[in-house]
């Protein structure tokens, strides 16, 4: 029964700090993205005024 519980806290913390910083970066990585995007169609806008 020691075992299994020590197993539970080994395997069970760099799951769970795992998980939560999945959930963490995804809200950053979407925030991200959307910074690429809004850059990306400023430089295309910028291109095309300048020609």
């Amino acid at each position: 029964m020691d075992e299994l519980l020590q197993n539970i806290a080994n395997i069970g913390f760099p799951i769970a700090l795992s998980a939560y910083l999945l959930v963490r970066l995804e809200s950053r990585m979407e925030e991200l993205k959307t910074s690429i995007i809004n850059l990306t169609k400023a430089v295309e806008e910028f291109s095309i005024k300048r020609d």
